[in-house]
């Protein structure tokens, strides 16, 4: 059996049995979780299938952020997990469940489980990922909405005068977590991809902070360089600033 009839498989058992409700963990990013493990393992010889059912298993069992049991997800993911290859898949192997279950176990970044095997390194790299570039823009907005957490300190968005509150302010989450992933990352792979991600969430960061200045055709050049991403853009672009070639859409009359 090859490992897209494997994922077509779990696909199925999920669509039939996962409920939909977060769709910041739904099935679509037990997938993608999945399609971004495959870059990263590419060139490694770590097993396909361990990977693969971790990633369509990591987050079977899912409490919310502000769950004060959040930290054991992932163990009873790991263990739900067991249960349903035994139950669902016979045919599933045994000798993988270990791997598997570890896999799962370490993917989380609240249960601090380090990973022992190139399996689970992979999958906690591609499950990070998902919280940087546009797809982490995206999931982080959403979750906090969820959770009721406002969008951002209008006085002082980057904390430069305050204590960084990511409970009371989603824009503060990118500081106190999504900008030191990088450094989490197991796999060189994962770090470069990391770290290409992280300078999008930069750019949007500038992006916002300009316009809260009222500059709607730059970004801001004191956010950028705050975060390392000061530099003299090709072609002539000057230190002080990037502007963006924005296309100027009407007249405002409409």
């Amino acid at each position: 059996m090859t490992l897209d009839d494997w994922a077509h498989r779990f696909q199925e058992y999920l669509e039939q049995h996962f409920p939909q409700d977060d769709k910041a963990h739904d099935i679509t990013h037990f997938s993608r979780v999945w399609k971004t493990a495959r870059k990263i393992m590419q060139y490694t010889d770590a097993d396909e299938r361990t990977v693969l059912t971790a990633c369509y298993f990591h987050d079977v069992v899912n409490l919310p952020k502000n769950h004060p049991e959040r930290h054991l997800a992932s163990r009873q993911a790991a263990l739900r997990t067991r249960q349903i290859l035994a139950n669902y898949f016979p045919d599933f192997p045994a000798q993988l469940y270990d791997g598997v279950t570890h896999a799962i176990e370490a993917h989380s970044f609240s249960a601090g489980i380090t990973p022992k095997t190139l399996e689970a390194k992979i999958v906690q790299d591609a499950d990070r990922l998902e919280s940087l570039g546009a797809i982490g823009l995206a999931r982080v907005f959403h979750v906090a909405g969820q959770l009721g957490r406002g969008l951002f300190h209008a006085e002082d968005p980057l904390a430069l005068h305050r204590p960084l509150d990511d409970v009371n302010y989603t824009f503060d989450h990118f500081q106190t977590k999504l900008l030191t992933l990088a450094d989490s990352m197991q796999t060189a792979q994962g770090r470069e991809m990391a770290r290409y991600n992280i300078e999008y969430l930069v750019t949007f960061m500038s992006k916002l902070c300009a316009e809260l200045k009222g500059e709607y055709y730059q970004l801001d050049t004191e956010t950028l360089n705050r975060f390392g991403l000061g530099y003299k853009a090709e072609g002539g672009a000057s230190d002080v600033g990037i502007t963006l070639s924005l296309p100027r859409v009407g007249n405002g009359s409409n």
